[in-house]
């Protein structure tokens, strides 16, 4: 359960994102296939904050710039732990999602579960309607 501390933090990061995440937040909210994921932004899981999460698809985003050798080992743990509450994390450094969008978008995509079919049974012939029934009562011509 997230705490008051952790809710006031992400809703001071959702209104203050980095470029990256602004572009990418965009094109999750807006592209037909990703939309259909739900992502949220800066969402509790756990005692962290993930940038990007889909709760249905347990499917989390994360979005690194540039660091030293003590932050990677940081987000190795942090990865780790999240992992631990039943996610797949993603890692883009900020760089590619501002250069590369497209194939950022791609890799996050092919990480989602594929959409059930929405055509019904049968591939989608239609059904033979049945006869119709005479309405109202004929009127004799004389």
């Amino acid at each position: 359960m997230a705490t008051d501390r952790q809710r006031t933090f992400a809703h001071t990061m959702r209104a203050n994102p980095t470029d990256a995440e602004r572009v990418l937040w965009q094109r999750l909210r807006h592209d037909v296939v990703l939309a259909n994921s739900h992502f949220r932004r800066q969402v509790v899981i756990g005692p962290f904050i993930v940038d990007f999460a889909s709760r249905g698809a347990r499917l989390v985003i994360e979005l690194d710039g540039g660091q030293h050798d003590e932050q990677r080992d940081a987000d190795a743990a942090r990865t780790r732990d999240i992992e631990a509450h039943g996610y797949r994390v993603l890692r883009f450094w900020n760089n590619d999602v501002l250069g590369n969008l497209d194939g950022v978008l791609a890799e996050i995509q092919s990480a989602l579960p594929p959409t059930p079919d929405p055509s019904p049974p049968g591939g989608g012939e239609p059904r033979p309607r049945a006869p119709r029934k005479p309405r109202g009562r004929r009127r004799e011509v004389n």
